[in-house]
């Protein structure tokens, strides 16, 4: 009789991590999934060591909805467009694998071109203001206080970027690009310091993004700690996380 119930104590145990982990699944298919920061192509939005829940609802869902992205369907279902100067985390479209994270700035059939460090779209210079300088390490690892612009985009959304190369940064000039249908073009806050789709597949760029390679929105910062700290290391939290980004909205 002892060893009936132990195993149904055990059976029972068994069904609440099944049933967990099929919560968790559906939650992470279809609802929110984490992510965490490794680079700092998006400083200042997002720094390294930040952790964020991505909406997978956002824009639908595709084949990479899913964990390990099986080929299952093509295209999206209950699709809906990303808005222009969303932030958006996306498979890289030359592997199909690697998760990146950028921002939403050209839409299908915009012409974008980067002159003298400023972003036109469709021919018409984007306004920015410049604002207090950030603290970051340029590309050398070197900490210093960096240009700061407040741009704002066609359609209203204000957002922080970063020259770290002042006005004359590698992609500061560039040709003009058009972006073709069901596709987006994606840059980095950091634009000294971001591969993305100013830079070409074949040289190791993003190039343009279907809108199949969509994997969310992001949404809130809901961890964040130092790049150097392990976030598991809860003992050493109360001066490695940095607790003013704590569920920070992504804007």
């Amino acid at each position: 009789m002892e060893q009936g119930k132990k195993a149904g104590a055990f059976g029972e145990f068994f069904k609440v991590i099944i049933q967990a982990g099929l919560i968790a699944l559906v939650v992470r298919t279809l609802l929110f999934q984490p992510f965490n920061i490794p680079s700092g192509s998006m400083i200042p939005t997002l720094l390294i060591g930040d952790f964020l829940f991505v909406s997978k609802y956002a824009y639908g869902y595709s084949d990479h909805s899913l964990p390990f992205s099986p080929p299952l369907f093509k295209g999206r279902i209950f699709s809906s467009p990303p808005k222009r100067g969303d932030v958006v985390v996306f498979k890289l479209p030359r592997d199909g694998q690697t998760d990146y994270i950028k921002r939403v700035i050209g839409l299908p059939g915009d012409t974008i071109q980067m002159k003298d460090g400023r972003l036109y779209i469709n021919g018409t210079e984007v306004p920015r203001e410049e604002i207090a300088k950030v603290k970051t390490e340029d590309l050398f690892g070197h900490l210093r206080d960096v240009a700061t612009y407040k741009e704002t985009l066609p359609g209203g959304v204000s957002h922080t970027v970063i020259e770290i190369e002042g006005d004359t940064g590698f992609y500061d000039n560039t040709g003009t690009y058009k972006v073709p249908p069901d596709n987006y073009f994606m840059m980095g806050d950091n634009r000294d310091n971001s591969t993305d789709s100013r830079v070409p597949p074949d040289q190791g760029g993003v190039g343009y993004v279907p809108s199949e390679d969509l994997v969310g929105r992001a949404e809130m910062i809901f961890f964040s700690v130092k790049p150097d700290a392990p976030a598991w290391a809860f003992w050493e939290w109360p001066w490695t996380v940095r607790w003013d980004r704590l569920f920070k909205p992504v804007r």
